[in-house]
């Protein structure tokens, strides 16, 4: 079995592009194996042959091993400490600032940060790069249609403002979606713009090794301008300096 899983992996990166050997892998391979003995295969093999000739088996096995866990305004201090302290600080010096959300799931993160823009600058002057592995949850992000359930932690004014009820659905105003351009992107393995004011990347880097981290650290840091802020969750840097970063707030970092 220790074998055959080593094959899969290289035969995924072959076929995907996506390296599983730098995601942890005693949890990558305990939720493959459930989903694989759900579907009813015997091996990794088998589930492999049909990952490369059935696009539904593939889509399944794309969503089922990227996190896409979100909602807007989710944890509303990093929100607050944005609004109150960051994004002024780097509008002090530009009218207009390049942003990244990377590994942005189904679309809540960078909508949110549109919106929470919207207070201190005019929606014409907001751009933000939105970028995800996963086509799937990309596609979900762009129809911008969610649940109730995704906007719990969203203020009554804002819901208001950039929301329309359909049915059991909420739809995204269209100023704010045009806002946010998504692209696919894999973040281990793709090159990074560059000259960034602000990037966050948010409860996905806990999955990755500490090399694949420590690359990504690296990543970010060249991608962001001086000055600029680099913003995690989950993902707290104990050595910024490492990384040429300093510690703003908790989760904040300022490349030096």
């Amino acid at each position: 079995m220790p074998q055959e899983y080593e094959e899969f992996i290289r035969n995924i990166k072959t076929l995907t592009g996506i390296d599983l050997a730098l995601y942890k892998k005693g949890q990558m391979k305990r939720r493959l194996t459930s989903l694989y003995e759900k579907r009813g295969y015997p091996s990794f093999r088998e589930y492999h042959n049909d990952i490369q000739t059935n696009p539904e088996v593939l889509n399944e096995f794309l969503d089922r091993m990227t996190i896409n866990v979100s909602e807007f305004y989710r944890n509303a201090k990093r929100w607050e400490v944005s609004e109150r302290k960051i994004l002024p600080c780097l509008l002090a010096s530009k009218k207009k600032l390049k942003i990244w959300s990377a590994a942005c799931s189904t679309g809540e993160e960078p909508y949110t940060l549109a919106m929470i823009l919207s207070n201190l600058v005019p929606l014409s002057q907001i751009e933000i790069l939105a970028t995800d592995l996963d086509e799937n949850v990309l596609a979900r992000a762009e129809l911008g249609m969610y649940p109730e359930r995704s906007l719990n932690e969203v203020p009554e004014e804002i819901k208001r403002k950039y929301f329309e009820k359909k049915a059991d659905f909420y739809r995204v105003d269209e100023e704010i979606k045009r806002r946010v351009t998504f692209k696919k992107q894999n973040l281990l393995a793709d090159r990074f713009e560059q000259g960034f004011d602000l990037i966050i990347c948010r409860n996905v880097l806990i999955y990755f090794t500490e090399e694949a981290k420590n690359l990504l650290y690296e990543k970010f840091n060249a991608s962001l301008r001086s000055g600029g802020f680099f913003v995690g969750s989950t993902e707290q840097i104990f050595t910024p300096g490492k990384y040429q970063f300093e510690t703003i707030d908790t989760f904040f970092y300022k490349k030096k």
